[in-house]
């Protein structure tokens, strides 16, 4: 008797596709560019920081929901969170638009709205596996650029590419810092509810829905903006890339400056 294979519940679905092969695009742009001010070369960075964040984005997602696949809820499939598709999260707004216009305006990997997940099914230790798993796949994508930018980008050719792709690790970096805040609604304090008595959990739940937007204004104020960026160019440069290749690949992205 033959049994039918079961398809796997992992499978990367058209949209992300689409957002790799428009990555790619952006990347030939920059990477043809003679020169690394022309319009090609700012274009091709726009588009490849972008839609590279937005690929992230679909794999911080893909991490918190593999993990609680993995730990046994079914329903991830079920709602599609393992497709890697941005139009099935629960907040496409919270986690694709806005993320990408404050990257597009100040420079700034906010970290996206979480997928649904029931977690309190779980232990506390799978809890905290679930919500640390976001910044992590955020943290691997940071790590494995840095090392081909280490490896290909440093010998003077095809700058534009290279300062494009070392502003999406520099982005990977503030996204896996910023979500490891333990602030009501980002994954740090995900990490750390599970630890916490139910009536703080309760008085700090009504706070979930404005963590982001207090720690977007705290980047605004000037002092506070310095001391973080400055931080995450020194995470950034410890891997051996120049910190001004991501200053440089910032600048051309927001092309209209």
């Amino acid at each position: 008797m033959t049994v039918p294979l079961r398809r796997s519940p992992v499978l990367p679905s058209p949209v992300f596709v689409a957002v790799l092969a428009v990555a790619g695009v952006g990347g030939a742009l920059a990477w043809t560019a003679e020169d690394v001010t022309s319009v090609a070369a700012r274009l091709g960075v726009f588009v490849l920081v972008l839609a590279g964040w937005i690929a992230s984005v679909c794999l911080h997602e893909f991490g918190h929901a593999y993990t609680a696949f993995r730990a046994g809820d079914r329903e991830v499939e079920l709602r599609g969170y393992l497709t890697l598709n941005p139009l099935k999260y629960t907040h496409p707004l919270l986690s694709i638009v806005l993320p990408v216009m404050f990257i597009a305006i100040g420079g700034i990997g906010l970290p996206g709205g979480a997928v649904y997940l029931r977690t309190g099914q779980f232990s506390a230790s799978t809890q905290r596996r679930i919500a640390l798993a976001g910044p992590f796949a955020n943290a691997v994508v940071a790590v494995i650029l840095l090392i081909v930018i280490r490896m290909f980008g440093t010998d003077g050719t095809h700058q534009a590419f290279w300062y494009g792709l070392s502003f999406l690790a520099f982005l990977q970096i503030m996204a896996t810092i910023l979500n490891l805040i333990p602030v009501p609604g980002l994954d740090g304090y995900a990490a750390l509810e599970p630890s916490l008595s139910p009536a703080t959990r309760a008085s700090l739940n009504q706070f979930k829905g404005y963590g982001i937007l207090v720690l977007v204004a705290l980047l605004f104020v000037p002092a506070v903006n310095s001391a973080f960026f400055g931080a995450i160019y020194t995470l950034f440069g410890l891997s051996g890339v120049p910190e001004f290749f991501a200053g440089n690949g910032n600048y051309l992205m927001r092309f209209w400056l």
